[in-house]
């Protein structure tokens, strides 16, 4: 059946979250809204993903005012957000007292359409937000995460969206973070859901495999009702299909948008322009690529396992550790890779692959994985690897969330006289270190958003002393930024550099990645004694578990350490006396050093 397709233009959030590391400003977006407001789209996708953290972070705005002012510079377009469900805009299971507010709250300030997804395709992680949405009056949408595993079939997608159709959702998104789908592969799931649900479908696929057109041409002609797309200049490669494209190849059909590809032109112009602005966060890796379809592993997780090996001085063992990601995944149950499964699935396989020995180390997140406290696996899990993980400890069956306290009270009263508003409670809810630090600032009035870089004549100049020099590498739609500043030349004849970097993936973005000094730097002797307790990989101390005197058995957890966004517990090597720790809680710790000794 033929019908008029409807558009969502990605330009305020994820288009620009793909290609310029989720960079662009109230003040570049304000001046187009009145002409945006003018085409008739769908909805704008203007908040979520990223875009919460980065205001707070980064560009030192209140997100919610953003919200507020986009709203009133766009009286006549749906606004649209994306929420991780239970997770929300952050990196945790939040209890469902915190998922009313917020969603109350996001749409007290503007948000008409909440696209909402889990990790693990759990629709139980989505209920809550669903009925948030549907209490506040807005259009909840329910979201398929794609992935491709011998457990993802069009059946169990099919089984997904009944699941979330029965909570009363009012549309059903397909959306392909990592560029996974291929034309065919999503005819037939557009018809098959279709076919079973009695709700619009909209596709949302990355062009990061060159694809992207072509999916939504077919998915259209299979049923679905709306695609996702983005303003020319900022669209294509890691960000999405270009609207003007899309608007142009469907004219005069059926399925015409009957959007004004004149205006669309003009509007495309204005970004043109802005792009410019934020040149500093480009990056060669934003193009088609279409590794992705083999190695399924998402853009962003490659750079970022890159840079993990890199400090190891174990890069050349890049491509052991993808072929490991398979078999992680396999034994977890193929959760899908996005975040924050991708991080727990890739960090493992590093770990396994630089330790000669699988799970010879196990990330707390992949025990709590296999407690069941991110929810259901997609799949049957490795039990044998259960067992090492988690021993005889009860997994869970119920919903996570199903065993969290209600939080509002102790987030305002954790935050106290800094939170002026219910808004600002929930900014510290979501980023508790960076959310505190903004409001401290604002209050002191002195919030200052990162320095945009003057448009380069040339290429890069080299790092002067004491003045970053930043690249951004992005592969798609994940971005890292990377600041390299000269320091001094040392005795070894040789310039020594202090390098940076921030990682930023796609739905969860800007969780700090580790940072490191070429060149050494620290301090500590390197293990040798027996009771000389190190880590394998390099990272930040989160908890000394012990103190000088005590006494601990082999196996004792005595440290936890953080490495590439991932928990660890750092064991006894021996049991025997704790003779001395060298290490505090926040300190940057490299492979081999020593933390603490332990005497016999």
């Amino acid at each position: 059946m033929h019908k008029k397709i409807t558009v969502t233009d990605t330009i305020l959030r994820d288009a620009h979250q793909s290609l310029i590391a989720t960079r662009m400003r109230l003040e570049d977006m304000l001046p187009i809204c009145a002409k945006l407001d003018q085409v008739g789209y769908w909805s704008l996708e203007v908040w979520g993903g990223a875009t919460f953290d980065a205001c707070v972070r980064f560009l030192k705005e209140d997100p919610w005012e953003r919200l507020r002012q986009l709203k009133a510079a766009l009286p006549n377009t749906r606004l649209q957000m994306l929420l991780r469900g239970q997770n929300l805009l952050g990196y945790r299971h939040y209890s469902d007292d915190v998922v009313r507010a917020f969603v109350a709250k996001a749409a007290d300030n503007g948000i008409d359409v909440f696209r909402i997804f889990d990790a693990m395709n759990d629709v139980r992680n989505l209920r809550t937000a669903i009925e948030a949405v549907k209490a506040a009056g807005k259009h909840a949408q329910g979201t398929i995460a794609y992935t491709t595993s011998p457990v993802h079939t069009i059946a169990a997608f099919v089984e997904q969206a009944r699941q979330m159709a029965a909570m009363g959702i009012d549309s059903i998104a397909i959306k392909d973070m990592a560029g996974l789908l291929t034309p065919y592969a999503t005819a037939e799931l557009v018809q098959a859901l279709k076919a079973a649900v009695d709700l619009p479908v909209f596709i949302h696929s990355h062009d990061t495999a060159g694809m992207g057109s072509m999916c939504q041409l077919k998915a259209i002609e299979a049923g679905a009702d709306h695609i996702d797309t983005a303003i020319s200049s900022f669209a294509w490669g890691t960000s999405h299909a270009g609207t003007e494209s899309m608007v142009a190849a469907l004219r005069g059909t059926p399925y015409d948008t009957g959007l004004d590809l004149a205006l669309l032109q003009e509007i495309g112009l204005y970004f043109y322009n802005v792009r410019k602005k934020y040149h500093q966060f480009e990056s060669e890796f934003t193009g088609v690529d279409t590794r992705v379809q083999v190695n399924q592993v998402p853009g962003g997780m490659m750079s970022n396992l890159a840079n993990q090996l890199k400090e190891q001085g174990a890069l050349h063992r890049i491509n052991e550790v993808f072929e490991e990601i398979p078999r992680v995944r396999a034994d977890l149950g193929f959760p899908p890779l996005v975040t924050p499964t991708s991080q727990i699935v890739g960090t493992q396989a590093v770990f396994n692959v630089l330790a000669g020995e699988r799970y010879k180390t196990i990330t707390n997140e992949v025990k709590l994985y296999l407690q069941g406290r991110y929810g259901r696996a997609p799949g049957q899990v490795n039990e044998h690897l259960r067992f090492q993980a988690i021993g005889s400890e009860e997994v869970i069956d119920v919903r996570p969330a199903d065993l969290l306290k209600p939080e509002m009270a102790r987030l305002r009263e954790e935050i106290g006289a800094l939170a002026s508003s219910e808004e600002d409670v929930l900014t510290f809810a979501m980023f508790p270190d960076i959310g505190r630090k903004f409001l401290e600032e604002r209050a002191a009035g002195t919030l200052t958003p990162e320095a945009l870089l003057p448009q380069p004549d040339a290429a890069a100049r080299p790092a002067q002393e004491g003045v970053p020099t930043e690249f951004v590498v992005d592969v798609h739609g994940e971005s890292y930024r990377v600041d390299i500043t000269g320091v001094s030349v040392k005795n070894d004849g040789k310039r020594h550099f202090y390098l940076a970097i921030d990682g930023m993936p796609e739905e969860v973005v800007f969780e700090p990645l580790n940072a490191f000094v070429g060149g050494g730097g620290s301090k500590r002797k390197q293990s040798a004694a027996p009771g000389d307790v190190s880590t394998t990989m390099p990272g930040n101390i989160v908890d000394v578990l012990v103190k000088a005197g005590d006494v601990v058995k082999v196996g004792q957890p005595v440290l936890i350490t953080e490495a590439m966004k991932m928990e660890t517990e750092v064991q006894a090597p021996i049991a025997g006396t704790v003779k001395a720790i060298h290490v505090a809680k926040g300190d940057r710790v490299n492979p081999g050093e020593v933390l603490i000794e332990i005497e016999a």
